[in-house]
């Protein structure tokens, strides 16, 4: 590529990833509308496909792309994103794409979310009234990261952010519903972790054997469902005989 950055309309920037890879910078930081933006550009983009495309991985405030080196070269490439881009500018005031809804049950409390209590009390609230107020909220999958299919969860009500842990836990539960800054998120793997753990769902986030391994994506909207301990190992034993 010829130069590391360059502008597009409003403030789109571009950098240069790779030989092969154009980095779409929107915004800087946590931000609903800036994220909005990138989701309604990410799904223009993959309406379009042209044949040179491989991959699009939307983030918080920016949009990577993939392309085939030996098939386009790479200012043709921008070129035609900055096209993209004065598009998506253009109709900003049109409604967005329908977006898809999907429920997560989560067994909130105990060996689900050992956080649960400390955590409502540090917010002054009850376990009761954390978990009604958890599950009762609408989130957007800003984007997918840190794990495969770990997805970050915007939307939470801001009365409910609470900082990490001090001290990360060296091993979460694979499923574990948690709460990290402004954001709440779902543990799809077991490993390392530093957010308050609420509850866990039954529900696997990411499977390699499923035509999608990520059971989320960005732009999807996510509601909690609370379930009881019955429930979870019920659904835990159907998921567990069905086949990818």
């Amino acid at each position: 590529m010829s130069a590391a950055t360059a502008s597009a309309p409003s403030a789109f920037v571009f950098e240069a990833l790779a030989d092969d890879a154009w980095l779409l910078r929107l915004g800087d930081g946590i931000d609903d509308a800036v994220n909005a933006r990138v989701h309604r550009l990410t799904a223009r983009l993959r309406a379009q496909a042209p044949p040179w495309l491989r991959d699009l991985v939307p983030a918080y405030a920016s949009l990577a792309l993939f392309f085939d080196e030996a098939a386009v070269d790479a200012l043709s490439v921008q070129a035609w994103l900055m096209t993209q881009c004065a598009v998506i500018d253009a109709s900003d005031d049109e409604l967005p794409t329908p977006q898809r809804i999907v429920e997560i049950p989560v067994a909130y409390g105990g060996d689900y979310g050992p956080d649960l209590d400390s955590a409502a009390a540090e917010l002054g609230l009850s376990a009761y009234e954390l978990i009604a107020r958890h599950s009762g909220g609408e989130y957007t999958v800003a984007m997918i990261g840190f794990a495969p299919g770990f997805p970050y969860l915007s939307g939470l009500d801001p009365a409910l952010a609470l900082p990490r842990l001090a001290t990360p836990r060296t091993e979460v539960a694979a499923g574990s519903v948690a709460i990290g800054g402004a954001q709440t998120g779902i543990y799809p793997r077991p490993g390392p972790g530093g957010w308050r753990l609420l509850g866990r769902t039954p529900l696997a986030l990411f499977d390699l054997a499923r035509a999608q391994p990520s059971l989320l994506q960005p732009g999807d909207r996510v509601r909690f469902v609370a379930i009881d301990a019955a429930a979870f190992a019920e659904l835990a034993r159907l998921q567990a005989q069905t086949p990818a």
